[in-house]
């Protein structure tokens, strides 16, 4: 999608393919802009949905899981306070995510009927009641 003006075109072809679930890939301005209208067609749809962001749980989708975008973001700012005292970046070690977060809607849960095992909400870093 290129334009919020093609949602409903996509959500037309989900609802015809009868899609069993919803991923919005990507995290670009477009989708992060139009996240509420997102979740709240998964929502009407009755279809779980899994962002790649916390906002999209935070705005009725279902669930999250992924890098902490916290520590993410202070990693960054590691490297950043390197390179400008000096270290050249090529020098600098490759990291990948070692915290990684689990958001729950149990809200949207219980309103598309989905019981979430006992054992993954044990796992949850958040849950959103």
């Amino acid at each position: 999608m290129r334009a919020a003006g093609e949602f409903e075109q996509v959500f037309a072809a989900v609802t015809k393919w009868r899609a069993d679930g919803l991923y919005p890939a990507g995290g670009g301005p477009l989708l992060s802009a139009n996240r509420k209208q997102i979740a709240d067609f998964a929502l009407k749809c009755r279809l779980p949905s899994m962002g790649n962001r916390g906002w999209f749980v935070e705005a009725g989708g279902l669930i999250f899981y992924g890098a902490d975008e916290s520590d993410s973001y202070r990693r960054v700012a590691y490297y950043v306070d390197r390179i400008l005292k000096g270290a050249k970046p090529a020098d600098l070690p490759v990291e990948q995510p070692t915290k990684f977060e689990l958001v729950i809607n149990l809200k949207t849960a219980k309103q598309i009927g989905l019981t979430i095992p006992p054992e993954v909400l044990a796992r949850a870093t958040r849950l959103i009641k």
